[in-house]
């Protein structure tokens, strides 16, 4: 799996993560340790992971190579 392949898979579970906790429990890891949704570093995490859901749409087209 190639390296971007693996940050992508990364950032998306993270962003799955914390949308598991908005979903049971209404909270937003991600803004709570970055300083609100609307902090910069907030900002720039949500839209990491939303490219990097971008990206996975790739990786359902990419065909697989057995090493054998």
């Amino acid at each position: 799996m190639a390296t971007l392949d693996r940050i992508a898979l990364v950032l998306i579970i993270i962003g799955a993560l914390n949308w598991l906790l908005v979903g049971l429990m209404r909270y937003d890891l991600v803004a709570a340790l970055f300083g609100g949704v609307d902090s910069a570093v907030s900002r720039v995490i949500y839209t990491l992971v939303g490219i990097a859901g971008v990206w996975a749409i790739t990786l359902l087209f990419k065909q697989r190579v057995e090493n054998r």
